[in-house]
């Protein structure tokens, strides 16, 4: 197990979320450790998007799992006297079927586990699982195509999946655990903002809380959307709910390792 508290309480760079050429990051994974290095990162961690019992162009193959690993250990060889490099995946949780805590993920030889939900089954076909994770013209179309266009049923799915996937265990880091919220938001606007939805956000939270998982702080939205996972609204309940808190930037680019990391750790800084 990564010491991550040490390593939160030293203050040091560091990122433990971020994607490469074995999924949908878009450099090989060399590049990312030479941008940590030259930022001066003292802990990286590399999270492709696992495997998934169903074909999906943003999830790495069964098929390069070993490879991926071994171009691990070549690097740490290479660098290791530079930085500290950590071997994982984000692992989704697809229902009962498949998850952090199936067997097939327990014999990999991973440093830590973050697991996250990206899909949800279809209204239209439960059998189909759905990806509402990506950019929002991607999102609307799959409304009107699977969901009958119903964004309070599909928010209520998303986080009810989010409960059984903590529920199951199996992994360390929860994985922005609130990303439904922007793309619902887009489609229905001030969404988050009412009482249902944020009882659904609360449960999920509690349930987190429960089973002593880290809590990652997402910035890969930042920038672009000036958004954080979770929504900014809930950093006052993060920073006094006493959990371990990680600044991950999600990156799938090397220049954006440390992208929103500072802001984030910034405005956590200032609830008092």
């Amino acid at each position: 197990m990564v010491d991550f508290k040490r390593i939160i309480s030293d203050r040091k760079l560091y990122n433990f979320h971020s994607h490469t050429q074995f999924c949908d990051g878009r450099a090989v994974m060399e590049d990312f450790v030479k941008a940590a290095v030259e930022l001066g990162f003292t802990d990286y961690g590399f999270s492709p998007h696992s495997p998934i019992p169903f074909a999906s162009p943003c999830n790495m193959s069964h098929e390069a799992v070993k490879e991926y690993i071994a171009e691990f250990h070549r690097l740490c060889g290479k660098y290791g006297d530079k930085i500290n490099l950590y071997l994982s995946m984000e692992i989704d949780y697809i229902g009962k079927q498949w998850g952090a805590a199936n067997e097939y993920f327990n014999k990999l030889p991973l440093d830590y586990r973050i697991s996250s939900v990206h899909f949800i089954p279809a209204f239209t076909d439960s059998s189909m699982y759905i990806d509402i994770d990506g950019r929002y013209p991607a999102f609307k179309q799959k409304m009107e195509l699977y969901f009958h266009n119903d964004i309070q049923a599909v928010v209520e799915s998303f986080y009810a999946q989010s409960i059984a996937m903590v529920d199951a265990g199996g992994f360390d880091i929860i994985g922005h655990f609130d990303k439904i919220g922007y793309n619902a938001s887009l489609f229905k606007e001030g969404i988050e903002n009412e009482e249902w939805y944020k009882r659904l956000f609360m449960q999920l939270f509690e349930a987190i809380m429960d089973n002593h998982l880290i809590i990652e702080v997402n910035t890969k939205a930042f920038v672009e959307h000036n958004r954080f996972f979770p929504n900014l609204q809930y950093f006052d309940l993060l920073k006094k709910s006493g959990a371990t808190l990680l600044i991950n930037s999600d990156a799938h680019y090397p220049n954006l390792i440390n992208s929103g990391r500072l802001e984030a750790l910034k405005l956590l800084c200032s609830v008092q």
